[in-house]
């Protein structure tokens, strides 16, 4: 890094997600490169992570669409990079992007932004609200799928693009630190059976109908009405307030008979063990996931995963290879999938397994994440010089 190399990322919340999992990275790898690393943000249940980690918040209402206080925050976002010296601004949102770009360009600071999903335009007015992600000196975007998506929606420059794909923290993500107290621990709060004779499936995301949970349901409910029980589906999510979806999943379940079968256990803070406490992931988005994270920390950890065919997930999983492909919102299609892992059996799962494990581990690692980000930010700073 830059002598007194001070990064200012920009994120609406630290909750759960992708995109604040990367700031977390990325701050931690400028801290250790003897930079200084700031995170402008609402807060949230990471922001804990971040200070133990030496970075540092500065908690103000960059969440906001409010355009009054979007330009409060881009006043507060100026006075920030003044008062610490910041080196570059990195926006990881589009609203709170506007108040950095304000900021970053009243400073004369160099400003990065990265494309963490494939946002819709369905109007000029949407699609000018989105570019605002490539208005500054860089973009990143956390996959190949998302960097063609920019080129052809904002017909962008190609060498003001970067494709960066997220980082696995290979050290927190490794079966051989995950004690199998942890995984007990888990199992007894989720009321999961240690029944070798079952397949169980995980199903770690939020609450939301783009996520595919209903289609997940409804082929659980094909295959019991086959006769084939010898399952079991963890959902791992927090509903984020959208307690009506909750209720209408739950309903779905209960009116498949499916309480034995499928649960909805909440958020957990140890993915780790609860990756390690199933047999396959599932990952059934019915919109394009630029990335798909929850798709290769379980590869990382040795499981094989099913995953809907589109956007990022084509690149991260290899069909028959490390796991398998459906078509998003097709109950056939994810009846037929859930019924191959699970004709599969041990050896095949494990085999499987390892080999998504090896090729997660080569291409999608945290370090080689931010060795390529940091390596970005040094363009951006050399070309501004």
């Amino acid at each position: 890094m830059p002598p007194d190399f001070t990064l200012l990322q920009v994120v609406p919340e630290l909750d759960t997600g992708g995109a604040e999992q990367t700031t977390i990275d990325v701050a931690q790898a400028v801290v250790r490169g003897g930079g200084k690393a700031l995170v402008a943000t609402r807060g949230g249940r990471m922001a804990t992570r971040l200070e133990s980690d030496g970075g540092r918040l500065a908690q103000m209402p960059v969440q906001t669409k409010n355009p009054l206080v979007m330009l409060g925050n881009a006043a507060r976002l100026a006075d920030l990079i003044r008062r610490e010296t910041v080196s570059l601004v990195h926006a990881r949102s589009r609203a709170p992007a506007f108040s950095a770009l304000w900021a970053a360009q009243a400073t004369g600071t160099p400003f990065v932004a990265t494309y963490h999903g494939v946002y819709n335009a369905r109007s000029r007015l949407k699609r000018w609200y989105n570019a605002v992600m490539t208005r500054g000196d860089l973009v990143i975007a956390n996959s190949d799928f998302t960097r063609d998506h920019v080129l052809n929606e904002h017909h962008l420059d190609p060498d003001r693009i970067v494709s960066i794909p997220r980082g696995v923290d290979l050290e927190r993500f490794n079966p051989n630190w995950v004690t199998p107290e942890r995984v007990d621990a888990l199992r007894t709060a989720w009321k999961a059976p240690a029944d070798p004779t079952l397949t169980t499936f995980v199903l770690a995301a939020r609450l939301t109908r783009i996520k595919g949970h209903g289609t997940v349901i409804a082929a659980a409910a094909r295959l019991k009405a086959e006769g084939r029980t010898a399952f079991r589906i963890l959902m791992i999510g927090d509903d984020q307030g959208r307690s009506a979806y909750r209720a209408e999943l739950e309903a779905q379940i209960a009116a498949a008979g499916l309480g034995e079968q499928v649960s909805l256990v909440g958020h957990c803070d140890d993915m780790p063990a609860a990756y390690l406490l199933g047999d396959v992931a599932i990952l059934p988005s019915i919109v394009p996931e630029s990335f798909g994270r929850t798709a290769v920390e379980p590869q990382v950890m040795g499981r094989p995963v099913a995953a809907s065919d589109l956007g990022g997930m084509t690149e991260t999983v290899i069909p028959g290879v490390t796991g398998w492909l459906a078509a998003p919102g097709d109950v056939e299609a994810w009846t037929a999938v859930l019924a191959r892992a699970m004709d599969a059996g041990p050896a095949q799962l494990q085999a499987m397994g390892q080999a998504a494990a090896n090729r997660a581990r080569r291409l999608y690692s945290v370090d080689a994440m931010c060795a390529a980000t940091l390596a970005a930010y040094q363009r951006v700073l050399e070309a501004r010089t």
